[in-house]
């Protein structure tokens, strides 16, 4: 089979390897889309995140779904045919987060195309079942690859306890925060606004539903989310950027009593924050990592059409593309790129 490998010199060689036998518990999936998420790109171009570093040839691609073509002797769930969306993710399934419910937080986890594990970048991938959800037969495998990403959002929700009839904030416009916005939008919120410094992706956000956009490179802020919420700020903002003066500016602009949920990584870990403010205004400041138990309400949410993941792609190209598609996902004004295997 193809595969798409990054070789520890940060170039993109193609390789052909065996195809997998699935596992007694695997599922033998049939890659057909990929995602190419911003953190594919960072390793791409630096060769690390954090402590993971990329020092041996790895598969990138963590966003993906397909056709299941053979299934392992005691999978019940699945059958040959059955169109899956695999969640990257794959916890030990017996640590104490684990067993909370909690499995994103498994410090055993082992996780798509982060180093050593490789990614969907391939024409077959090997899967535990548990961990691949049939999609409906209106949803396709384009959004199925994209249950990722939104799974995200759904997460930074719960974690901000977003609900019906609240004003959120989402600041940064890429992929995370538009789908962020969507499931926001799901939950019930009343009011969306959301920031960033790109015209296009202020533009789509506009045009995907933002109740109002914020070009944070010319308008205050705090002064528009306060005329926004007569004063009051926003019941919760979820910051997708990373950038450090709208992680500054989350505390600044939330309700008292109100939550914030960092998404965005820095790159920097430490910013300066008024932690006055967060003990006075009785904030709560949540982290959000990944997800867990979010793909069935992913998947829900695009069966029922309430939200539309594909609106987000802006291009699609095939696997022996990926070098180039690696440089269109790169441009700023680019929101989401995806991998076609076997086109």
């Amino acid at each position: 089979m193809q595969t798409a490998v990054l070789t520890d010199s940060l170039e993109f060689e193609f390789e052909e390897r065996e195809r997998p036998d699935p596992g007694p518990e695997e599922v033998l999936v049939a890659i057909e889309s990929v995602g190419i998420c911003g953190s594919d790109v960072h390793y791409y171009r630096h060769g690390r995140i954090g402590e993971y570093v990329v020092e041996a040839p790895l598969v990138l691609g963590h966003e993906s779904a397909g056709e299941v073509i053979a299934v392992g002797e005691h999978v019940t769930e699945h059958d040959p045919g059955d169109c899956v969306t695999l969640e990257p993710g794959v916890p030990c399934r017996r640590c104490k987060y684990c067993k909370r419910g909690e499995y994103n937080l498994c410090p055993e986890v082992t996780f798509m195309a982060t180093p050593p594990d490789d990614g969907a970048f391939a024409e077959y991938l090997a899967w535990p079942a548990d961990f691949a959800y049939t999609l409906p037969e209106t949803v396709s495998t384009r959004a199925g690859a994209l249950c990722e990403p939104l799974s995200v959002g759904i997460q930074a929700c719960r974690r901000g306890s977003v609900g019906v009839g609240d004003s959120v904030l989402v600041s940064g416009g890429g992929p995370i925060g538009l789908l962020a916005m969507a499931a926001a939008r799901a939950a019930g919120t009343s009011e969306i606004l959301l920031s960033d410094v790109v015209d296009r992706k202020l533009e789509f956000a506009a045009e995907r539903g933002a109740d109002r956009v914020v070009d944070a490179r010319e308008e205050d802020l705090a002064e528009t989310v306060a005329t926004a919420t007569d004063g009051h700020g926003v019941d919760t903002v979820i910051e997708a950027s990373g950038a450090p003066s709208a992680i500054r500016s989350s505390v600044e602009v939330v309700r008292r009593g109100g939550d914030v949920v960092l998404i965005g990584l820095p790159g920097d870990g430490e910013i300066p924050i008024d932690v006055l403010d967060i003990i006075d205004n009785e904030l709560d400041i949540h982290g959000s990592f990944r997800y867990a138990n979010t793909y069935p309400a992913a998947i829900a949410l695009l069966e029922s059409g309430a939200i539309d993941v594909e609106g987000v792609i802006d291009f699609e190209a095939g696997l022996s593309e990926v070098e180039d598609a690696f440089g269109r996902a790169m441009d700023e004004e680019t929101v989401k790129g995806m991998i076609a295997i076997g086109d």
